[in-house]
């Protein structure tokens, strides 16, 4: 993303709504959480494996977790959603504490994650279940991705239309244990290499006031 459309996205969010409440999915630090009003955003937006570990890098992010959303096949594998015939994106749930960070903030580092105006892919990832989509929780939430990506396409932001899907929050089907934190455990793998980090690097450099320590 060029430092244009960075500033684009500020813009944005100093002008857009404020986020609101969502549900407080079960977490990993049980105690902390019954402590702690959190929300939920849900994105898609290519391999999962490569937003996951984006997103766990942001202050104010709890938990991210991977899984399988936006299809009709109920329980679907990793096998199953490959396929492209279950409707299932790649996505992730992000528990994130509203008075740390705000979803219009995650809405800018989903613009950041991946190019939006890619159909049905990102990169060499190909197919439906790596498509571009925001899963809203609220009416708040759409309103707010509405607006972003109205505002992205007005601004010409991107060389191209931005594609991003935007549909009602349904079921999330967590994906696999192994696939949970898949960058933390699995660093030195060749897609981690190629794809990841590079991809990683250049989200910490947009947001690096805003990393955990």
């Amino acid at each position: 993303m060029t430092t244009r459309i960075y500033i684009l996205l500020m813009i944005a969010m100093s002008l857009g709504i404020s986020s609101c409440h969502g549900q407080s999915p079960e977490n990993k630090d049980f105690d902390k959480m019954k402590e702690m009003k959190t929300d939920t955003a849900t994105f898609a937006a290519g391999c999962f494996w490569c937003v996951e570990e984006q997103f766990r890098q942001l202050k104010g992010v709890v938990e991210v977790i991977s899984g399988y959303t936006g299809g009709t096949f109920e329980n679907p594998s990793y096998n199953d959603v490959v396929s492209g015939e279950t409707g299932h994106a790649e996505a992730i749930n992000v528990i994130y504490n509203p008075n740390e960070v705000t979803y219009d903030f995650l809405l800018s580092a989903f613009f950041q994650a991946h190019d939006p105006t890619q159909l049905n892919r990102q990169g060499a990832d190909i197919g439906t279940q790596y498509r571009s989509a925001i899963f809203y929780h609220n009416v708040e939430q759409k309103e707010l991705a509405e607006y972003y990506i109205f505002k992205l396409n007005e601004e010409k932001a991107y060389p191209g239309t931005i594609v991003t899907e935007i549909s009602p929050f349904s079921v999330f089907y967590k994906a696999e244990n192994y696939h949970q934190d898949y960058y933390e455990k699995n660093p030195y793998q060749g897609y981690c290499q190629i794809v990841i980090k590079p991809k990683l690097e250049k989200f910490r450099a947009v947001f690096k006031d805003h990393l955990k320590e």
